[in-house]
């Protein structure tokens, strides 16, 4: 009997306690934790992790997620040798700190110390109890099931991640490594045992405690939690004591606003997807700041409405280091909200570089080939320069460093409008025209519009071998890469630039290289200012975003500056960075001859007026262009006045800058009876007064003189108004609205009439 009732008891200990998990796993079905799901509050951290913009979840936290493994060891070791000792090994209930909670509370007839867990802890922020109920009996008893039921659920990191990331940190912050960013400003992987101690302290009393309004109480807490971790032998006393000695001093509890556009494109471009708490970006959170602190330094010296932008990429990777998308996100005045680097706007003359490398390309030309900076008409457009002034000859170097309008115009003519915005667009620079129209000459002046973005990436093309790459802000981003030249052209392009295209020049010993251009939209919408170093692309855009004009600002003298600012600021260049700068073996120093362009080797002595080095790609010396206003080359022969041999000519628009010295009696043979003609306007022209004149000033010369000391009549309606030698440009003024006609007469009495129309005075 005695066998038999041992028996009997054994199977109902055994049936009771199948009962009791039974019972457990029913009420656990029933009664499931909250286990949450991913958070849609959203962190856009820069390449080393630190924040640059948090996004509260719907419940308007802010929160950083992090693991324990990212969590500094120190903050580990205080939080759970002060909250939970035997967190490790407890089923989520500590019974010896519970019977402690329950004899305190029958001796008091309240509950003095709860004895909860970390597990609980976890427990009571996924369940809160409700107002004023947080330390009633059955408060603690729900604490204990849901603590048990995530013991069988999670496992132990698990729990500590969820209490890492959902700890009451004090407003509305959560979790250990949010606080240590928005009261710290650092990550939470770089804590000191004071700053541990102040962490795991705080969700005791978050509110109560807040070290940025309660900094004496903050104190107190995190030295009773030093003295706690001293005492069990886990800091030494050493360690105590010089953590005890760190005032408790935080920046205030604030949004991190750092990138703020680039942070918000970021965020609409993943769309919101829950499970994406932290969006990673490529930016460097150190030049980042460098670049706000600058354009906030220069947003005073600005008129109102006034904005800037700069992006910084680079050259390898195509990542972006730095993007401000407008002068001071707090300013409502200058649309701090428009994000400028993808704002479409006219480029000025920032795109001009890429013409000169498309023609080098070509062989149309060389980096000394001979232009033409002079008054031209190309079919109806006249195009002036920004100084209102003609320089006559300039070389191909010379046109692009000074950015000249005329010389660029005539090579875009040559090439073709279409075929450059194609070659542009193939390089990933894409040119907006206005509805309905197609590429034309003003292409190259600005007459279409682009992005800062799409600027910097073709402009890296000059430091990577001619190839250009789309602007990477995420790490994961795909890598688009487009040839835009050719190697050889980019280095002539990058080297005309930098300082001038002279191959005989000494070599620089300066620290940084930067080839730079700058850009001025027509009436000072946009200034612009593109430099490449050995490593990096910067580009900096100034104007008002909605488009008005900003009378006296131009790229020179608003973003160049601020371009040459951010180019010191970079780190400093790396070896393989400056590996980059070799010259290709298709660009090869000549010297040529002017007016013809030729190599000097293969030019006769008499028709070498001029001598220039220069760069030549892939063994080409084009000859200087043909001339636009008469046949024949520049090369004549001398047998039309009874000589023998050959002379060369300058193209005719430069006859008002010099003559090449020809015999006596063969100017007529020369000049191969080219008729007198104006320059500076054409027949049938338009013409109205700048606003707020009254008269309208017209610039003129005349080509085609046998001489350069003959004199010239210049005549308005049949009056004389000025007399002139034949290589003075002169001012023509109207005062009266209607039809007009000018004539200019020279001694030969050769003449040429043009009629024009006045309006608008």
């Amino acid at each position: 009997m005695t066998g038999e009732a041992a028996v009997t008891r054994g199977r109902r200990r055994e049936l009771g306690l199948a009962a009791l998990l039974a019972l457990l796993l029913a009420l656990d079905l029933v009664f499931a934790p909250p286990i949450p799901v991913p958070d849609r509050g959203t962190v856009v951290v820069a390449r080393d992790g630190t924040p640059l913009r948090t996004y509260p979840g719907a419940d308007g936290v802010w929160r950083q997620p992090v693991t324990p493994e990212e969590v500094s060891p120190l903050y580990l070791e205080a939080l759970l040798h002060y909250e939970d000792r035997w967190f490790r090994w407890h089923p989520g209930v500590n019974p010896v700190a519970l019977l402690r909670a329950a004899w305190q509370w029958l001796a008091h007839g309240r509950v003095v110390s709860g004895g909860s867990t970390l597990t609980m802890q976890v427990a009571r922020i996924l369940e809160p109890p409700p107002d004023g109920q947080t330390r009633t009996l059955r408060a603690k008893l729900r604490q204990i099931l849901r603590a048990v039921q995530l013991e069988l659920r999670l496992s132990k990191r698990e729990i500590l991640t969820l209490y890492l990331n959902r700890a009451p940190m004090g407003g509305i912050v959560e979790g250990v490594e949010m606080a240590s960013r928005a009261y710290l400003g650092k990550s939470s992987r770089h804590l000191s045992h004071a700053e541990a101690a102040l962490l795991a302290a705080l969700p005791q009393a978050p509110s109560r405690l807040r070290p940025d309004r309660a900094p004496q109480r903050a104190r107190a807490a995190r030295d009773k939690v030093l003295d706690r971790l001293r005492a069990v032998g886990v800091w030494s006393a050493r360690d105590v004591a010089d953590a005890r000695m760190e005032i408790v001093a935080v920046q205030p509890l604030r949004a991190q606003w750092i990138a703020p556009l680039a942070a918000e494109r970021l965020r609409r471009q993943q769309g919101g997807r829950a499970d994406q708490a932290e969006i990673a970006s490529t930016l460097d959170v150190e030049l980042q700041s460098t670049v706000e602190r600058m354009l906030l330094d220069r947003t005073g010296a600005l008129p109102p409405k006034v904005s800037m932008a700069v992006l910084v990429m680079h050259n390898d990777t195509l990542e972006v280091h730095a993007y401000a998308g407008s002068a001071d996100f707090h300013d409502a005045q200058r649309a701090a909200h428009v994000d400028m680097v993808r704002g479409v706007r006219s480029p000025g003359s920032t795109l001009k570089p890429f013409l000169y490398a498309l023609a080098l390309d070509d062989g149309l030309v060389h980096s000394e080939s001979l232009l033409v900076d002079a008054p031209q008409s190309f079919g109806g457009y006249q195009p002036g320069n920004f100084q209102a002034s003609f320089s006559g000859p300039v070389s191909v170097a010379e046109a692009l460093q000074r950015s000249l309008n005329v010389p660029a115009v005539d090579l875009l003519d040559r090439i073709g409008p279409a075929r450059f915005a194609a070659v542009l667009r193939a390089g990933g620079l894409r040119l907006r025209m206005p509805a309905g129209s197609a590429p034309n000459l003003s292409l190259i002046l600005g007459g279409a519009g682009t992005t800062l973005e799409e600027l910097v990436g073709a402009y890296r093309a000059f430091a990577r071998g001619g190839v250009a790459g789309r602007p990477r802000l995420t790490p994961d981003a795909p890598r688009v890469e487009a040839p835009l030249m050719s190697a050889g052209a980019a280095y002539i392009v990058r080297d005309i630039l930098e300082s001038g295209g002279h191959p005989d020049r000494p070599s620089s010993t300066a620290r940084r290289h930067v080839a730079w251009k700058t850009g001025t939209s027509f009436g000072f919408r946009d200034a612009w200012a593109v430099g490449v170093t050995d490593e990096y692309t910067v580009g900096v855009w100034v104007g008002r975003p909605d488009g008005t004009p900003n009378p006296g600002f131009f790229g020179a003298n608003v973003a160049a500056p601020l371009l040459h600012d951010i180019v010191d600021a970079l780190p400093p260049v790396s070896p393989a960075a400056a590996a980059t700068r070799r010259r290709p073996d298709s660009v090869r120093a000549v010297t040529i001859c002017w007016p013809l362009g030729l190599r000097v080797e293969a030019t006769d002595p008499a028709h070498c007026l001029v001598r220039r080095t220069g760069w030549a790609l892939n063994g080409g010396v084009p000859p200087t262009l043909p001339d636009r206003a008469r046949s024949g080359g520049l090369l004549v022969s001398l047998a039309g006045c009874g000589r023998s041999g050959h002379a060369v000519r300058w193209p005719t628009a430069l006859e008002p800058w010099l003559r090449a010295p020809v015999p006596e009696g063969c100017d007529r043979s020369l000049d191969g009876g080219t008729a007198l003609r104006i320059a500076g306007l054409e027949h049938g022209a338009l013409l109205r007064p700048a606003p707020g004149r009254q008269h309208v000033d017209v610039h003129l010369s005349v080509l085609g003189t046998a001489s350069a000391a003959q004199p010239v009549y210049w005549l308005v309606d049949g009056v004389q108004q000025r007399r002139a030698s034949a290589r003075e440009a002169v001012t023509l003024q109207f005062r009266s609205n209607g039809r007009h006609s000018i004539t200019a007469l020279d001694g030969q009495g050769r003449f040429h009439r043009i009629e024009v129309v006045v309006r608008g005075v």
